[in-house]
């Protein structure tokens, strides 16, 4: 059998152009980066005002185990699966970190017959996305140090920055650092660190703007800190935004690629879902939704994550309405949940979740009556997809459909889109087709209004489960903080492990009787939100004992391979 690198290797691709100007773009909208992508110029959107948008679909998932459900397998199964039937989609995912792609997880392209493709080139630099966010982020971090040298005339208190470096490499030996060392000529010395690039704000902030101008106000509004007078300090004040805005020039444009199959895929931004909305960019759905009948898109790691921040906060910067979400389920997470196994990355599979085990997989099916009852509570049709491995067995599928069909899903629906690709995904497409055709009465979970610890409250009693929430005296302090400076009319974007529905990684299944603590709340002003720290949340990953790097080369002939 194949494996994805070889499956895309050996696709034959239609030239980008052609794409493209199937989808319904001008050649004078594009910018080429080699064949099989382009850059697509935002002026598009001008040019397609008067269409009506199409339907509006977001894949979610249950809560994961460390090796993923298949959620973007299925994202793009279903829409090559929508083609299949005749309908007009496009596809809008996130461009994935290089640092889980050479650490445990790998590529982000989806899988098997259903992948973004060139896989290569999607899971490495793409069009440079990430270094240009990258280097607009460090950019803001030489200035603050260097205007901190050079005098402090806006008296930054160095002990209130809180602005990292980024880089876009796994590397836990740069979570903690001191700089400045060496003498007066290098800086002054302090505490700081590293994060992901795609942790950046400015990540966060490329994916929730709306045009070039309202990224350059996001940006200018920055804090990276305080004066000596607790005053918040910007971007703008240090007189940065311009700069970074420029860097960014070219990255605020969507990436077109294709499906195996021919679809095309707007590749754009790329959030973590643990600190930060964990979705792709408001802007190619935008222009996608002018293009076609159907628009997919993918929320990062559990339905409890992405999914509800999607709704929150990127629907509502966006004016968007979704018409429909899917939520993808494995057989063997479920048994997980129901207590059966621990399941570890870069570790082979445990045998007990490849064989039959009702009791295990109803108890751990309550994990996923969670996560349809949430996505039920914003007002969405919701559908199951079913990712079916060859161990899957009749009776277990059953089980899950008729749970799915009693917590009030439009029902769940086997998905074969890794080995068939779109044929796979019949059932699937035609059930949110029909989904799609009923009334979705979308509502956000919270109003803006309310205090920042009613919007807490709210998140963690009505999508975690909990029954109430904590607060460190630093939270406290930080919650008056942000409430006296007006910042507490922002939208909440929860930051805790998408490995539970709780705070709790090891909590499994569906967490009772516990309370949420936030041991800390920090302010994404620029991008538009609050980011309560709920549990230790890492923003720089750590590499393995034996990373994904190491199967990485370029074979006799010159071709890449080790990816997956």
């Amino acid at each position: 059998m194949l494996n994805d690198l070889q499956i895309s290797q050996a696709a034959k691709l239609k030239p980008i152009v052609d794409i493209a100007k199937e989808a319904g773009l001008q050649e004078e909208e594009l910018d080429l980066y080699g064949k099989y992508k382009v850059k697509v110029h935002l002026n598009v959107l001008e040019r397609l005002k008067d269409n009506l948008n199409g339907k509006y679909i977001d894949v979610a998932a249950i809560t994961p185990t460390p090796l993923g459900e298949g959620k973007t397998v299925t994202t793009i199964g279903l829409s090559q699966g929508l083609s299949f039937i005749g309908k007009r989609v496009f596809t809008c995912i996130r461009q994935p970190s290089m640092g889980p792609t050479f650490g445990i997880k790998g590529g982000a392209a989806g899988g098997g017959y259903s992948q973004t493709v060139p896989m290569e080139d999607f899971n490495l630099h793409l069009t440079g996305d990430i270094h240009a966010v990258g280097v607009a982020h460090n950019l803001l971090s030489a200035a603050i140090d260097a205007h901190i040298l050079h005098g402090n005339t806006l008296k930054i208190n160095p002990l209130s920055i809180t602005w990292n470096r980024v880089v876009d490499v796994n590397d836990r030996a740069l979570r903690n650092i001191v700089i400045g060392l060496g003498g007066k000529a290098n800086g002054f010395p302090r505490e700081t660190g590293y994060d992901i690039t795609v942790a950046s704000e400015v990540m966060a902030i490329l994916a929730l703007t709306t045009d070039i101008f309202d990224l350059r106000k996001k940006l200018g509004r920055i804090v990276i800190g305080t004066d000596t007078d607790g005053k918040l300090v910007t971007a703008e004040d240090l007189k940065v935004a311009g700069a970074m805005t420029v860097l960014l020039k070219d990255a605020i444009m969507p990436t077109l690629m294709q499906s195996l199959e021919h679809t095309p895929v707007f590749v754009h931004t790329g959030p973590f879902g643990n600190i930060a909305h964990g979705n792709s960019s408001i802007l190619a759905d935008e222009i996608a939704l002018k293009l076609a009948d159907y628009v997919v898109t993918e929320s990062g790691f559990g339905a409890d994550c992405g999914m509800e921040k999607f709704f929150n906060v990127k629907c509502r910067y966006s004016g968007l309405k979704p018409n429909c979400v899917v939520i993808v389920a494995s057989i063997r997470a479920l048994k997980m949940h129901g207590g059966l196994a621990k399941v570890v990355a870069g570790k082979p599979l445990p045998e007990e979740l490849t064989k039959e085990n009702l009791p295990a997989l109803e108890k751990g099916c309550e994990n996923l009556t969670k996560h349809i009852e949430n996505g039920l509570s914003f007002g969405v049709p919701v559908v199951v997809a079913i990712n079916k491995f060859t161990h899957d067995t009749d009776k277990e599928i059953e089980l899950v459909k008729k749970v799915s069909n009693e917590a009030g899903a439009e029902g769940a629906f086997v998905s074969e889109v890794w080995a068939k690709g779109g044929k796979g995904g019949v059932e699937l497409a035609e059930a949110v087709v029909s989904a799609c055709e009923k009334n979705s009465n979308f509502n956000f979970l919270y109003t803006l209004d309310i205090p920042i610890k009613d919007k807490i409250e709210t998140i963690a009693t009505k999508i975690y489960g909990a029954s109430g929430v904590d607060y460190t005296p630093r939270a406290e302090r930080k919650i008056r903080r942000y409430t006296e400076a007006g910042y507490d009319k922002l939208p909440i974007c929860m930051a805790k492990t998408h490995l539970s529905l709780s705070h709790e990684p090891k909590w499994k299944g569906v967490p009772k009787n516990y309370r949420l603590p936030v041991r800390d709340i920090r302010a994404s002003i620029g991008a538009g939100f609050l980011y309560p720290l709920c549990g230790t949340v890492r923003v720089m990953p750590g590499l393995p004992s034996t990373p994904a790097f190491t199967k990485v080369d370029i074979d006799e002939t010159g071709k890449v391979v080790g990816l997956f």
